[in-house]
This record gives C-alpha cells, sequence and structure tokens, in this order.
C-alpha cells in the first residue's frame, strides 16, 4: 500500500475516533481505495455528521443502515453495479468524485459531485463510483428494501469491472 493511501486512511480513522464513532471494520485492501463501516448503533449519530440530520428512523425499512465511508483513490473506478435489496444514499464529504448513474445497463456521462453533495441511488439503479484528480472520501447509509433478508456484500451485481471481478 502506498505511503499516502495509508495516510489518507489514518487521517480518516482519526477523524472518526475524534467524532466519537465505533469503526467495526476498516478495509483498505480495495484496488479502488476502502472503506470504514461503523457501529450500526451509531446511525442516527453518523447521519447527524455526515448527513445534515437525516432522520434515519425515516430510512430505515429492516432496521439498518449499514453506515460507511468509502475512500476513492484518484482515477479509480469502481465497478459498474447495482443492488437488488438496497438503494442507497451517498454524500461526498472531501475531493471531488464522479458518479454515473443509469436505469439500463448503458453507461451515461460522469456528473462531478462536490463536498457536501448528496445523491440517493434507487433499489437497481445502475451506478459507478470515480475518482477523479484527488482522493474522494464519500459518505454512504444503505436502505435495506428487503426486511426478511437485508442486503449485504453479496448483493452486488456487477455489470462491468476494471479489476475483473
Amino acid at each position: 500500500m502506498s505511503d499516502h493511501k495509508k495516510e489518507i486512511f489514518d487521517s480518516v480513522a482519526q477523524r472518526l475516533k475524534i467524532e466519537g464513532f465505533n469503526v467495526v471494520n476498516r478495509d483498505e485492501t480495495r484496488p479502488w481505495g476502502g472503506f470504514f463501516v461503523i457501529d450500526e448503533e451509531q446511525a442516527q449519530q453518523f447521519a447527524n455528521v455526515y448527513f445534515d440530520g437525516l432522520n434515519v428512523d425515516e430510512l430505515r425499512i429492516s432496521g439498518k443502515l449499514s453506515p460507511k465511508i468509502l475512500i476513492v483513490a484518484p482515477a479509480t473506478r469502481l465497478s459498474w453495479q447495482y443492488h437488488h435489496r438496497r438503494a442507497e444514499i451517498w454524500r461526498v464529504v472531501s475531493g471531488t468524485v464522479g458518479v454515473i448513474t443509469s436505469e439500463t445497463d448503458e453507461q451515461g456521462d460522469v456528473q462531478q459531485l462536490t463536498p457536501g453533495t448528496t445523491i440517493k441511488l434507487s433499489q437497481g439503479e445502475r451506478h459507478r463510483l470515480v475518482g477523479l484528480d484527488d482522493w474522494g472520501i464519500v459518505s454512504e447509509i444503505w436502505q435495506h428494501t428487503d426486511p426478511s433478508n437485508p442486503s449485504d456484500e453479496s448483493d452486488i451485481v456487477r455489470v462491468e469491472d476494471d479489476f475483473g471481478r
């Protein structure tokens, strides 16, 4: 792992600690960057800090929101993907990132999202997060759409992937 990537991850970890969040998983191994998973019990606190006080009770379908911080490396792309059992809400924390969305498998243009911008992705909507010129940090919460079978990392349908996954 590059020193710069480690510095970015350590600085986000420090910020989360200062904000009082309990990180339950830290993954720096993704080819596009990685993520931090925050304790589910802190979902409202996470929404207060990262989503301007969005009321998580209005979002809860299955009782879980799976709060995360995504870290996207410059000039990398996550897979072109969608999910059967969740919608997602993203908010750019720092850096400018790109996002591509579509109702079909056809990819459109990259939209640039600047810090403070929020985007909602519907269940089944194709999407791709794109690292642009600098490291991007994005907060994410999931809206599980199937209460009896909450979404997880296996609920990723990859239409296209730069890393052969």
